[in-house]
């Protein structure tokens, strides 16, 4: 697990100067030597407004590319698609890109040198923020979230099995915490989603907004649910503007190292995943603390809880951040159960006392989720449930630990925290590295920053379609183990 330690009692130590941690730029730490400091060479990587326009056009070019190959036609990218694939959902671009190749191991190869070639964009664009003007940054932000907007859901189904969810209730009268998809069989969504065997693992407020969206058709829903995905994340991306100017930063490194992450582009927005609704009110709430609107902040949070409870994890280093003020510390409990108790009623008086079902997907693990890496690693048969919990208890411990620091920042401890959730998640899907991107950006530990770069990368990598084929090719399989192959025979149980 990946921690932020001072390293003091350590022979020799790397520590990075103040200039970078400041500015962002990456440079060559200092090395000590049992208190002696040898500076050595300092290289900063800062490249001109050229190659950060290049970069810029680079990440545009590619995301038009990958949304023109998803809306030709059935093809890989899109989940189902063989199978159906309507002119509502492949979207207008449809007839611009008809026609175009649409074999499995080209795309598959073609997504692969796309995802590469943004997280090269990614980092000269990193490395070039500060010579981009803010009206580029933005212009580019825009242009990338129209364009995806255009797109089909990539590579999951996510989207459809929200509306099946929402259908099931508003349409069929069915309590989707304890009826499955499959009992809207002759339902319209069913064709394009999944996990029909799968009680609904999703916040009861994110529910009940989307019994709003049967009121409609299916392709009506379709679009309404995009076009509200996209603007939660430009919600997002204005929130964490706003931060970074309360904290007297530069808001352009902010906005750069959260909204050009690859995943960010073609997983998270690319995939129209809920998490933006989650991470919208959390980062409104880190906002309203910093403005020391401290009630209206608590308040706000138990938005975010209601719709992933994953989000309480941010809950106690809000509480951090106003200590040791017992006043505020107070307002900031008045406003999550003020906001708390009609958000209990309202799901009640919805669902009963039944709850969203997180107990089935925290047991599935994926191929390179950070436990089941572990586990073969440590040659102990992958992510066995014993590891898991293991896992979940260094979580707990780190958090504490987070806690009980005083000498950095709440809203790095609150990335650290976050991170060292993600990395326990034997279920670990590429767009939950967003929930700890704002963090890192608003946080002052550059530490956070190169870690979640680094996860960010480990991400990418191991979910590039080129390096699936390679294993299959020659008879690799992560999940080969026994706990692998108990996840494989729930998850087809579920789907």
């Amino acid at each position: 697990m990946t921690r932020d330690s001072a390293q003091g009692d350590s022979a020799m130590a790397l520590s990075s100067p103040s200039a970078a941690a400041s500015t962002g730029d990456l440079a060559l730490p200092r090395l000590s030597l049992r208190g002696a400091r040898v500076p050595l060479p300092r290289v900063r990587v800062a490249l001109g407004p050229a190659a950060g326009a290049s970069a810029l056009g680079a990440l545009v070019v590619c995301a038009l590319a990958l949304v023109l190959f998803s809306t030709s036609g059935p093809t890989v990218l899109v989940p189902r698609s063989n199978e159906v694939f309507p002119g509502w959902e492949s979207g207008p671009l449809h007839l611009l890109s008809n026609g175009l190749p649409n074999g499995v191991y080209a795309l598959s190869y073609g997504l692969t040198v796309v995802l590469v070639a943004m997280s090269v964009a990614y980092a000269v664009v990193l490395a070039a923020w500060r010579s981009l003007s803010l009206r580029a940054i933005v212009g580019c932000i825009l242009a990338l979230h129209v364009i995806l907007l255009m797109s089909p859901p990539l590579q999951l189904t996510d989207l459809f099995n929200y509306l099946g969810y929402a259908r099931l209730g508003a349409l069929h009268g069915l309590n989707p915490y304890t009826s499955v998809i499959a009992r809207e069989l002759h339902d319209p969504v069913y064709r394009f989603s999944t996990w029909h065997n799968l009680h609904s693992p999703y916040g009861p407020l994110f529910t009940a907004l989307t019994y709003l969206l049967p009121l409609s058709s299916l392709a009506v829903s379709y679009w309404t649910l995009k076009v509200a995905t996209v603007l939660a994340s430009l919600g997002l991306l204005a929130l964490v503007w706003q931060c970074a100017r309360q904290r007297g930063r530069d808001p352009r490194f902010a906005l750069v190292f959260v909204a050009f992450n690859p995943i960010y582009l073609v997983y998270a927005i690319g995939g129209f995943h809920n998490d933006f609704f989650m991470l919208v009110p959390s980062m409104g709430a880190v906002s309203l603390v910093l403005a020391r609107r401290d009630r209206a902040a608590g308040a706000v949070l138990m938005l975010a809880v209601a719709i992933k409870f994953t989000t309480i994890l941010l809950l106690p280093f809000l509480l951090v951040a106003v200590w040791p003020s017992r006043t505020r510390v107070r307002q900031i409990i008045e406003g999550a159960v003020l906001a708390g108790v009609p958000l209990v009623a309202m799901s009640v008086a919805l669902f009963g006392l039944s709850l969203p079902n997180l107990q089935d997907q925290s047991t599935l693990l994926t191929d390179f989720s950070v436990p089941n890496v572990i586990g073969l690693v440590l040659g102990i048969g992958g992510g066995t449930p014993a590891l898991l919990r293991v896992m979940d208890l260094l979580v707990v411990v780190c958090v504490l630990a987070l806690l009980a620091r005083r000498r950095s920042d709440w809203l790095g401890r609150a990335g650290w925290a976050t991170l060292a959730l993600l990395m326990s998640l034997a279920w670990l899907m590429p767009w939950y590295v967003i929930w700890v991107t704002p963090l890192a950006a608003l946080g002052s530990s550059p530490r956070l920053r190169r870690a979640t770069l680094a996860f960010t990368v480990f991400i990418v990598v191991t979910f590039l379609p080129a390096l699936s084929i390679f294993l299959s090719t020659h008879g690799i399989n992560p999940l080969s183990t026994p706990a692998g192959q108990a996840s494989l025979k729930l998850e087809q149980k579920l789907a």
